[in-house]
């Protein structure tokens, strides 16, 4: 049984619990009484049942503390699809990884792991706090909510592989994080979603307030489209190009996992993003999103000229900015706006969506099974 004061102490068996405190508790709970006062009849009988039709994404007025009837049972969804994809970054093997950046990775290839997961490291702690304290408390929907808590949840595990990463394969890990506070090109993109996701990390925001509700709405529409869909989508592509020659697949099998979870945390984001859209009959600056568009390649730009100074083989900075503006495109498309905002842009790296299907058969003794019911069924709705 659970030590409840200690929970990391060595569990009590059942029977080693004294009889006569059991006894005691019984009797105890027996003796309550329900409370059935004329005052709490009179407040119940004011309650009226929540109709899911009154539900909003925001600035709702039914029940948030009641599930179900569902208004949105897509996010209900979301949320038992992301629970199929548990892992944790000890089921992996990362000794190949171990030998190959000892032995086998050139000095670029080094630069480019290191400064990937310099910047991976701090995002991801960014992500989390974003949506545990500027979106989750928004929502006025519990089925969206408990999406989002299993998101914050996911956000934390993704910084846990990066540091695993980090201190499996022997790096300085007080250099590594605070990386992004002396490298100008990392710093920029940290800095640019920083400012423009903590505008909305307050929770005295009157979303029934126009203004505040477009700012709002862009910086969850940068959130997700951007920070998620783009940085993070393609921000893995420079390790999978290691992992094409068989380097660094431990990292990479990671990131993997990883890569499933920010699918959805994207698609679910854009999805919100259009409801608020639909719901408030909002109208977006159009100005507004040609500027993020624009800030965000400039900041993927000074990045990408940074980590791959000197092309890998397989990869190089024009590669990552071509793919950038093709998947900036994706995410325009899917968030419903009228214009490209890069037209024309071709895929650069046809086998990048392959590596959130991560369909392989292993050896069961050799590591975990890796194919999970969702497997390659996880598809930008």
């Amino acid at each position: 049984m659970l030590n409840w004061n200690d929970p990391l102490a060595k569990p009590v068996k059942s029977n080693d619990i004294e009889p006569a405190i059991v006894k005691s508790a019984l009797n105890e709970g027996a003796a309550r009484e329900i409370n059935n006062t004329p005052e709490l009849n009179i407040v119940a009988d004011k309650l009226e049942p929540v109709n899911a039709d009154d539900k909003r994404v925001i600035n709702g007025q039914t029940d948030v503390n009641q599930l179900a009837p569902f208004k949105y049972p897509w996010a209900w969804n979301f949320f038992l699809n992301a629970n199929k994809n548990h892992w944790t970054p000890l089921d992996v093997n990362m000794t190949q990884d171990v030998s190959d950046y000892k032995t086998k990775l050139t000095s670029e290839e080094k630069h480019v792991y290191e400064n990937v997961l310099s910047y991976l490291t701090t995002s991801d702690i960014l992500a989390m706090r974003n949506i545990g304290l500027a979106v989750m408390e928004k929502m006025t929907a519990p089925e969206l909510q408990i999406y989002q808590a299993r998101q914050v949840y996911e956000e934390a595990l993704h910084t846990w592989t990066y540091q695993h990463c980090i201190e499996t394969i022997g790096l300085d890990q007080s250099e590594i994080y605070n990386r992004y506070r002396v490298v100008p090109e990392i710093y920029q993109k940290i800095s640019v979603a920083n400012r423009r996701l903590s505008s909305v990390l307050r929770s005295d925001i009157d979303l029934k307030d126009p203004d505040e509700l477009h700012n709002f709405v862009i910086s969850y529409m940068f959130f997700a489209g951007i920070f998620e869909g783009c940085w993070f989508y393609n921000g893995f592509s420079p390790i999978f190009a290691l992992q094409r020659r068989g380097l660094m697949k431990g990292t990479s099998e990671q990131l993997q996992y990883i890569m499933r979870d920010e699918v959805m945390h994207a698609a679910f984001g854009i999805r919100v993003v259009k409801q608020i859209i639909q719901e408030e009959n909002l109208t977006l600056d159009k100005k507004e999103i040609r500027d993020m568009w624009d800030e965000a390649y400039e900041a993927e730009k000074s990045y990408a000229s940074y980590i791959l100074r000197d092309p890998i083989l397989g990869y190089s900075a024009d590669t990552h900015l071509a793919q950038f503006q093709y998947i900036a495109n994706r995410r325009a498309n899917q968030l419903g706006l009228s214009e490209d905002p890069f037209p024309g842009a071709e895929s650069a790296l046809p086998w990048l969506d392959e590596q959130a299907n991560l369909r392989k058969e292993k050896n069961f003794f050799e590591t975990r099974v890796t194919e999970y019911q969702t497997g390659g069924a996880l598809t930008w709705d």
